[in-house]
């Protein structure tokens, strides 16, 4: 347990719902959630080389809707942020003078952006005809998903799924063994 400022006990430093009043100006004080909404869970942020471009490809790609774009002095995107569905992205062009440095630069990635989508299909479909790499075709997985994973012109990598079938931790590992894979 923690305690806070005022003196009640929070459960979690994560998660927190509590409100806080921060004061723009004399007059005046707004309420506030510390995480705020839409951003309860972990948020990518990735580094791009052309972020630009980048956001471009990710609307005609993956349907993403741009929701804010800050430049810098030298025009460099400095933070920006998009939606697929109903996950949150940030990103922002590579700035090598700060180690903020993106998967060309670095000669790849290890991360891979999961994301649950309505209709692999018609994703996989909208990607590959805007130019993402498929690295995995759309199949159906014996955990339930029908998914594909897409590489973008920009280096990061994508794993879409639509989820098709609720299935057990004991017959989920019954398929992986009869497929051949790890339980």
């Amino acid at each position: 347990m923690f305690q806070s400022e005022w003196g009640g006990r929070l459960t979690s430093i994560f998660y927190n719902t509590r409100r806080v009043a921060l004061v723009d100006n004399e007059n005046m004080a707004n309420i506030v959630k510390a995480i705020p909404e839409g951003f309860e869970g972990a948020t990518p942020y990735l580094s791009i080389k052309g972020a630009a471009d980048a956001i471009e490809f990710y609307k005609k790609a993956f349907g993403a809707t741009e929701t804010m774009r800050m430049a810098g002095p030298d025009g460099r995107i400095g933070h920006a942020e998009i939606k697929i569905g109903k996950a949150n992205i940030m990103l922002a062009d590579e700035h090598p003078e700060i180690s903020f440095l993106s998967p060309r630069t670095l000669g790849g990635s290890p991360v891979t952006i999961h994301i649950y989508v309505e209709d692999i299909d018609a994703l996989a479909a909208q990607a590959e005809a805007a130019g993402a790499k498929v690295m995995r075709a759309v199949a159906d997985q014996f955990y339930g998903d029908r998914t594909g994973q897409f590489e973008d012109p920009f280096g990061h990598v994508w794993h879409f799924a639509t989820h098709k079938e609720d299935v057990s931790h004991e017959e989920m590992q019954k398929r992986a063994a009869a497929a051949g894979g790890q339980s």
